[in-house]
């Protein structure tokens, strides 16, 4: 069962059919939408500042969420994909991004609606990254512009997927 802990009067709140792997840990002041998935190992330590999390939601294994205390805050909308060993520092996600493997996010970055972070990116502090557009590297760059349908189709699978795949997990638990 995955760690749930109140933290200063913060008490996580998870939305409906939400999966939480069983070593997931969500401390503090979280609020997680419908249809999301956490995954194994991930940590959303809302304990300095607020992580507010849309719907159909995926944050793979070993991915941390954490803010800056009384500074930065994590927003993150609907159909974001947050691949595995992500690290977002106090950074907004807008609705339809894709964060891959590996990436790093750091505080007060935003990462536009639609826009695909390449694998092993980091993101530096303040970095505006325009909406469908492909960033990679250390620091990250633009690369191209993605065709908006095209990555909407894309990040919308992949968060269909996860929902499916926790699907696979609830099932277990039930039998």
């Amino acid at each position: 069962m995955a760690l749930i802990k109140e933290v200063r009067g913060f008490r996580p709140e998870i939305g409906e059919n939400t999966y939480l792997a069983d070593n997931a840990t969500i401390i503090g002041d979280v609020v997680i939408g419908r249809d999301c998935s956490i995954w194994f190992g991930a940590v959303l330590r809302g304990d300095v500042n607020s992580i507010r999390i849309g719907n159909r939601v995926n944050v793979q294994d070993g991915s941390v969420l954490h803010t800056l205390y009384q500074k930065s805050t994590i927003e993150i909308g609907d159909d974001v994909s947050i691949g595995h060993n992500v690290v977002i520092h106090g950074a907004k996600i807008e609705s339809g991004a894709l964060i891959g493997m590996g990436s790093v996010v750091l505080d007060d970055a935003v990462v536009g609606e639609g826009a695909i972070i390449a694998a092993g990116s980091v993101v530096l502090s303040k970095t505006q990254v325009e909406p469908g557009s492909i960033y990679a590297g250390v620091p990250a760059k633009f690369v191209k512009k993605v065709d908006p349908e095209q990555a909407k189709e894309m990040n919308q699978k992949i968060a269909k997927n996860y929902l499916m795949y926790s699907g696979w997990f609830k099932e277990e638990v039930a039998k």
